[in-house]
């Protein structure tokens, strides 16, 4: 009974929404430009064919293919994003530039 309950309790927590703060970058230069200064070779990048990525405190998470529209207003901004995080991926819920972007 006892494992029971921990796994539907760990399974209950990796399927809760999240929110974090972060920046749109791409899949070539990840976290290398966490900042707006890099946006333009951010977007470069991206035009080019590399995927978004989403940036949060250094780690660099693939954004899922049911998101990746959602980030095309967002290339090489500060955002809050809503989702949920599966290993390296996360898939967005709702998205917003950051406060103080």
């Amino acid at each position: 009974m006892k494992k029971l309950f921990v796994v539907s309790a760990l399974f209950a927590l990796g399927a809760m929404a999240e929110s974090m703060n972060g920046f749109i970058s791409d899949a070539h230069c990840g976290a290398k430009h966490t900042d707006e200064s890099g946006a333009g070779c951010v977007q470069s990048c991206i035009k080019r064919g590399a995927a978004p990525v989403f940036v949060s405190d250094g780690k660099v998470y693939k954004i899922s293919d049911s998101s990746k529209d959602k980030v095309a207003e967002h290339i090489g901004h500060k955002v809050k994003v809503d989702g949920k995080v599966d290993g390296d991926t996360v898939t967005i819920d709702s998205i917003s530039m950051a406060s103080g972007s």
